[in-house]
């Protein structure tokens, strides 16, 4: 048996860091993946012939080195890969209602994209793409 979850989408904001009392250092952020609605398996297309897509969102949660890196390098509307297990909790609020929660609890990122370049770089300094010659 396995619990292994591998998403491929856009961070939905800048990550967060967080400590525990025990000193764990905790990232979280959420990710957005999109697929077509489809009926009677065929792509819905709206008006203009656009794929009408759903958009999931996961909350992703990062620890320690993983986290520190996530932290440093990412920001909301990257592309990454997350590779994790699925993480189910259940606990009782304040007016003892139980609750339950899902996040992924990530084992691996994978930078797809670049963060957007900051006014200060010098845009010379960046590797391109479209420069590697083939």
């Amino acid at each position: 048996m396995q619990n292994i979850v591998i998403l491929a989408g856009n961070i939905g904001q800048k990550p967060e860091v967080r400590s525990t009392q025990s000193g764990t250092k905790i990232t979280n952020f959420t990710l957005a993946t999109s697929r077509p609605r489809l009926s009677e398996g065929r792509a819905i297309r709206d008006e203009n012939g656009y794929r009408v897509m759903d958009t999931e969102w996961h909350r992703i949660t990062c620890f320690n080195g993983l986290g520190k890196t996530v932290a440093e390098h990412c920001e909301k509307g990257m592309k990454v890969m997350v590779h994790g297990r699925i993480h189910y909790t259940k606990w009782t609020d304040a007016t003892g209602t139980d609750r339950y929660g899902c996040e992924i609890i990530a084992e691996k990122v994978d930078f797809l994209s670049r963060p957007k370049a900051t006014e200060n770089e010098n845009p010379e300094l960046v590797d391109r793409d479209d420069e590697i010659p083939f």
